[in-house]
């Protein structure tokens, strides 16, 4: 079963380099391709996806850099919630979104509701988020909650978005051959995929390559086939 493709999404600045283009550039054309990436998912019969949007370590990048990014989350996350809505698409957001703004954490939240009742697929944008984060913000809900008895399965009712399953495939364009804090509590028996293809020239082929290389694969969880 394919039932959950989580994206790390490497390479945008890189890409925009070779055109000869501002780094910029590059994070305008990756949000595009999220959109034919979701379809292209959504045919599969996949029905979550994940992708990894700006890290908790991202703020260490240029501030002009940076407030792009956000600016670009502003202007064209309405256009991607009229598209992807009359698709059927569920739109969550995931990680330390409060620390974004008001503004944004208000944009997240809006189309977060209006897309709960849509059930093709359901995308996951991983905004401000590290996945050590997520396991301290679990810590905190515990020891809030003064549950004592804990384990795996109670832990897991306070990550961020409880109910998507673990993914069981993760890809990361650009070449680079690392999770970068990304799923680390849910990424334990993942697939992992990495090809050289910049984010921006993921194409359906690629798609294809990745999940035929999943087929291949013997999942043991642990055990013995």
């Amino acid at each position: 079963m394919l039932n959950h493709i989580a994206f790390i999404m490497d390479g945008n600045g890189r890409w925009a380099k070779k055109q000869n283009k501002p780094r910029m550039y590059g994070h305008y054309a990756g949000a595009y391709k999220i959109e034919e990436v979701v379809r292209w998912c959504a045919e599969y019969g996949v029905k979550y996806t994940t992708f990894y949007a700006f890290s908790t370590e991202n703020w260490k990048r240029p501030k002009g850099e940076v407030n792009f990014i956000f600016g670009l989350l502003q202007s064209k996350i309405g256009e991607f919630y009229e598209r992807m809505n009359k698709e059927g698409v569920r739109l969550v957001f995931s990680g330390r979104l409060k620390e974004l703004g008001e503004k944004i954490y208000n944009i997240c939240m809006k189309y977060q509701e209006k897309t709960k009742n849509n059930d093709k697929i359901v995308v996951n944008m991983a905004l401000n988020y590290g996945g050590r984060a997520e396991i301290v913000d679990a810590i905190k809900k515990i020891i809030d909650s003064k549950i004592s008895d804990i384990d795996e399965e109670k832990f897991r009712e306070f990550l961020y978005f409880p109910d998507i399953p673990d993914p069981d495939l993760i890809i990361r364009t650009s070449g680079e051959m690392r999770l970068s804090n990304f799923l680390t509590w849910q990424s334990a028996y993942s697939e992992l995929y990495f090809t050289d293809v910049l984010w921006p020239d993921f194409s359906r082929e690629d798609l294809d390559r990745a999940i035929e290389d999943f087929k291949k694969r013997q999942r043991r969880f642990g055990g013995i086939k």
